[in-house]
């Protein structure tokens, strides 16, 4: 009799160590916390609800952002604009790892090819500097100049090389 005693105190002592391993230390499913809110059907019952997760909201790809700098110069100040696209971009590449972001380094015709091909690259390195420092992942940011073979307006006015000294920012699928 007392060799059954000890067979059931140690069949029943092994089921609940080997359920606690299952179901907490293999599935995982001990360290859960789950809020259940309980309503009154009638007065004799009581009706667990269902909790339902928020579905997250799916951020949509900003707009290409164009930034314009000084004559021969590669400082940026931040701006209300690019706080606002750096919020965008940066939630749209959490959401998409595949993404990243291009800067574009950009200058006026003044000035020889190689000096302007570096002034762009400082450019585009000012903007990621900008980005990192806000806490975008570096590896989530390209940098490319081009200098001034692709303006964007003309260089014979001033205001046409004040709209070519620029970095433009897109989102790259």
């Amino acid at each position: 009799m007392r060799i059954l005693i000890i067979g059931i105190f140690s069949f029943i002592a092994w089921s609940t160590l080997s359920t606690f391993v299952y179901v907490c230390k293999i599935k995982g499913l001990c360290d859960e916390q789950v809020t259940m809110q309980n309503s009154e059907v009638n007065n004799d019952s009581i009706v667990n609800e269902t909790i339902v997760k928020p579905l997250e909201q799916q951020a949509i790809v900003p707009k290409d952002l164009t930034i314009c700098f000084e004559f021969d110069n590669s400082e940026f100040s931040s701006n209300s604009i690019a706080e606002k696209y750096f919020d965008e971009s940066n939630a749209y590449l959490n959401q998409n790892t595949q993404a990243r972001l291009e800067i574009i380094g950009h200058t006026d015709a003044i000035g020889t090819n190689t000096y302007n091909n570096a002034l762009g690259y400082r450019r585009a390195q000012s903007m990621q500097r900008y980005f990192e420092t806000k806490g975008m992942i570096g590896d989530k940011i390209t940098i490319i100049s081009k200098g001034e073979s692709e303006p964007a307006d003309n260089n014979d006015t001033k205001d046409g090389r004040a709209n070519n000294r620029r970095a433009l920012l897109t989102i790259k699928q």
